[in-house]
């Protein structure tokens, strides 16, 4: 079927949240700080929540839904435990069902096993057949399921926690940020190239990981520092302790963390989001501008990146669009059919700030174009003059492998038309993207320090029938790489 009779068909598939992981270790119950921590987090996912907390023995709750559908104040009044972990999940590997919900709890002679996993294994398939050989069994189809199993089986191989925990992730091959429960312990991973985001918090008496350090804020904590690439961390109530591994010397962070995924307030890899989202406005505004009356960003998406490009043309910033706040974020639910809806309950144009204006439309991508081919037909019923539509992203042209649900190159309309027609296609007068060194020069990270399958088609990791970037593939860091550093013990500041 042509792409252009998908997209007829389909709601835009836009790349879709990432999923959040927390941690938290307290001389205290660790339940109220967890829901509300997942509650600061449900951005990033909203087809599942759940906790695991260890009291006595580790207790699980998870569900289909939203924190506050699946986490009842009864649920939280009966997890007294000082230690858990807790999970917001979209699906990437795995389907949307109850079974690959997490965290993901199983027993071992070691202990129970908790579980919360943001991203995706890229050989989570091999590793699968080989534990299955061994004698595990699965009961999800989720890749995280796969990890728990792999650390299980390490440990039951060594006996030690701490070798188990080194062993088992130089296994694993993709991206990937944990939160594991072990008995009454919180450990967080970051993988070797730092993909997935991950940091660490404190207040007296506790120590939180989180995927995002706004929650932090939220919840009185004191920002302390990101894991680094490879590092495994033991959460303690007065500190912490870190173990690093042999780690490439440079990185592969998301771009779509910065461009769309992280709220704007969070401060990701020493980088404040929403500064990166107004410097790629300024750059849009370098590389495309046109004659227009007003400034319109698509909510939330567009907010920040509209501010930049307002700075640098001069032109007016309106809240053309109004976004009904009690509509979920269509374009993670699981069904097209609900995402099509979805688009139609989410915006609605104000009549009188876009009648008879030319528009400058600011969104953050472009995956199919039936979202914003949507958007630019509502301004026109509206009565806009004209609808110029900016786009803070280059083309996505490659699938993503590690924790977007970008699978195939059919999904991207960008492979199938030139930009003028694009342009026609989402019936703009005329389309901009950023290009790829207006990106990296916006988020001021290396480009050797950004993952940019998505536009390139070269990863950071081995991926069958993919280019690899020019750095070394993962599996090459390991214990020949060079020896591990010594462990550390660190303790926030006074």
């Amino acid at each position: 079927m042509a792409a252009e009779g998908m997209a007829s068909e389909h709601a835009d598939l836009r790349p879709t949240e990432k999923c959040g992981v927390i941690g938290c270790a307290s001389t205290g119950p660790v339940a109220s700080d967890l829901y509300y921590g997942l509650r600061i987090l449900q951005h990033r996912g909203q087809e599942s929540a759940g906790v695991a907390v260890y009291d006595g023995e580790v207790k699980a709750k998870r569900g289909m839904g939203l924190v506050h559908e699946v986490l009842s104040k009864e649920d939280l009044m009966s997890f007294r435990g000082p230690a858990g972990i807790g999970h917001v999940r979209y699906s990437t590997t795995g389907t949307s069902v109850l079974d690959n919900a997490q965290p993901i709890v199983v027993r071992t002679a070691f202990g129970d096993i908790a579980l919360a996993h943001n991203g995706d294994i890229s050989n989570a398939g091999e590793l699968r057949e080989e534990l299955s050989k061994k004698g595990w069994a699965f009961m999800t189809s989720s890749d995280s399921e796969v990890i728990v199993r792999l650390l299980a089986n390490e440990l039951a191989s060594t006996g030690d926690m701490h070798r188990a925990l080194k062993e088992f992730t130089r296994r694993l091959v993709g991206a990937y940020s944990l939160a594991i429960l072990i008995k009454d312990t919180v450990y967080a991973v970051r993988d070797p190239l730092a993909v997935r985001p991950l940091c660490i918090g404190e207040k007296n008496g506790s120590m939180m990981i989180a995927s995002e350090s706004v929650v932090f804020d939220a919840l009185g904590y004191r920002f302390v520092r990101d894991l680094k690439p490879g590092e495994i961390v033991e959460l303690r109530p007065d500190g912490f302790e870190s173990y690093r591994l042999p780690h490439p010397t440079s990185k592969a962070h998301c771009m779509f963390e910065w461009v769309y995924f992280a709220r704007p307030d969070s401060v990701l890899d020493e980088r404040l989001v929403y500064d990166a989202r107004v410097k790629i406005g300024e750059q849009l505004a370098k590389e495309h501008p046109v004659e227009a009356d007003i400034i319109v960003p698509v909510p939330e998406s567009g907010r920040a990146q509209a501010q930049g490009y307002s700075q640098a043309s001069g032109l007016p910033v309106v809240e053309g669009l109004i976004k009904n706040r009690y509509i979920e974020r269509t374009f993670i639910m699981p069904e097209q059919s609900e995402r099509e809806v979805g688009v139609l309950l989410k915006l609605n144009p104000i009549t009188s700030a876009v009648k008879n204006k030319r528009i400058v439309l600011i969104d953050d991508s472009i995956v199919r174009g039936t979202t914003i081919r949507k958007i630019v037909q509502m301004l026109r019923r509206a009565g806009a003059q004209e609808v110029h539509v900016r786009i803070g992203c280059p083309p996505i042209r490659s699938p993503c492998y590690l924790g977007i649900d970008m699978k195939t190159r059919d999904q991207f309309i960008a492979n199938e038309r030139t930009v003028d027609q694009i342009a026609d296609f989402i019936t703009a007068d005329s389309l901009g993207y950023l290009s790829l060194k207006g990106l990296i020069a916006s988020l001021k990270k290396p480009r050797d320090d950004l993952c940019l399958g998505c536009l390139t088609g070269e990863y950071p990791v081995p991926i069958p029938g993919e280019k690899v970037r020019r750095d070394k593939p993962l599996e090459l860091f390991t214990e020949s790489a060079g020896k591990p550093r010594p462990r550390k013990k660190e303790k926030p500041a006074a």
